[in-house]
């Protein structure tokens, strides 16, 4: 057994989860008060930043342990959790790099986090070319039809002060 804490919280418009148009929406990712800031020092020189959250409002219940059809869709090919990404996960944990559009003290503003409002932040690493894949990542076609709208830009969001 591990014990996780939070480091930040996400906050933006979107308050349900939904599997389309999360391209154009802007995040803002805040530090929990016990950290300095200047944890994030350097963090505005890098483009991207890879996020770790936690699907907070997955219920233990749903935890997805044996094979299934992605988004309950038939016309899709049974397959494990470790197969795919969806958030019934058994350590309900997700990742996503995102751009880093600016930071101000402790507070980044990110754009394409495809996390709800309130979500927990577990760890956040600036995006380093040397870690990204070598070649051309394949996939079946199935994840890719799955994902025609995930990345979409026809939501629109905006922070509010």
């Amino acid at each position: 057994m591990f014990t996780i804490h939070s480091i930040a919280t996400v906050y933006n418009e979107r308050k349900t989860t939904e599997d389309v148009y999360w391209g154009n929406v802007l995040s803002e990712i805040r530090l929990d008060k016990e950290w300095d800031p200047s944890c994030l020092d350097g963090i505005e020189s890098f483009s991207h930043v890879e996020i770790l959250y936690v699907f907070h409002l997955v219920q233990d219940e749903s935890i997805q342990y044996a094979s299934r059809h992605p988004r309950n869709n038939k016309d899709y090919p049974k397959v494990g959790i470790f197969a795919q990404r969806g958030k019934n996960r058994p350590n309900k944990i997700g990742a996503t790099i995102v751009e880093l559009i600016k930071r101000e003290g402790n507070t980044l503003t990110v754009k394409g986090l495809d996390a709800i409002d309130g979500t927990p932040v577990i760890d956040m690493k600036p995006v380093m070319k040397e870690f990204l894949p070598k070649g051309e990542p394949k996939q079946p076609e199935w994840a890719s039809e799955l994902m025609i709208h995930y990345w979409e830009y026809m939501y629109t969001s905006s922070l509010k002060e």
